[in-house]
């Protein structure tokens, strides 16, 4: 087993990030060369799986690789105009653990607190969701609103502004490029249900229950992003 490289306290995943583009941009990694497995780069740092997989991410919106679905990774030529940001965002992982916290007391008090107008959006929010075939625009739209919608359901205005600034670092580049490798009407359809398992928790007024589906969406959702890639075509 390779000695694993030392890490500073920076985020975790833009430390393995500018390691790997250190690495590439040195020729250890040619263009076109495959990088290798996730398996491998997690020993060779000493870290685990979903922060290489965050670092490849980072890397990719920085178009320093590309992921092609059950194929690989691929060093890409190197681009004249780098888009990487100068202040690191949460990596998707730490955004849905977060989630999973704030998320499952705000839909626990939401059960409590909603009133009938509250519960109408969320419903029309659901609603809006069934109707998008999987993760477009409209869909996205409509998920927002929902989670949204159950914090302000638990007239806790700390955890509707929590809430929204964990969303807007779900709809960033990070997050949003590791969701376009796990799309699909299948998926989508599994998400949609878990959101009916919520909304069923609050309007039947039983915190445990809206606490635990929650709790239950948020795990599916890491558990498909730590699954493997998905094949292109």
């Amino acid at each position: 087993m390779p000695n694993p490289i030392p890490l500073d306290a920076r985020r975790l995943y833009r430390q393995i990030a500018d390691q790997l583009g250190q690495l590439i941009a040195g020729g250890a990694y040619p263009v076109g060369t495959r990088l290798p497995a996730e398996r491998e780069l997690a020993l060779q740092f000493g870290v685990s799986r979903p922060s290489v997989r965050e670092a490849l991410i980072a890397l990719e919106v920085e178009g320093v690789v590309e992921v092609r679905g059950g194929s690989g990774v691929f060093v890409l030529p190197a681009s004249s105009a780098p888009r990487r940001s100068t202040v690191p965002a949460p990596g998707p992982f730490d955004v849905i653990r977060a989630r999973w916290i704030v998320e499952s007391e705000a839909a626990a008090l939401a059960a409590t607190h909603a009133t009938p107008a509250q519960l109408q959006r969320l419903h029309d929010a659901l609603r809006d969701m069934r109707s998008a075939p999987s993760h477009n625009a409209a869909a996205l739209d409509a998920d927002h609103r929902f989670h949204l919608g159950i914090a302000e359901a638990s007239h806790n205005s700390a955890l509707v502004m929590v809430t929204q600034q964990l969303w807007d670092a779900r709809r960033g580049p990070l997050y949003m490029q590791l969701e376009s490798h796990f799309v699909g009407a299948q998926i989508w359809r599994e998400a949609v249900t878990e959101h009916g398992e919520i909304l069923q928790g609050i309007a039947s007024r039983d915190p445990r229950a809206a606490r635990n589906a929650m709790r239950k969406h948020m795990k599916n959702a890491e558990v498909r992003f730590a699954s493997g890639w998905r094949p292109q075509g």
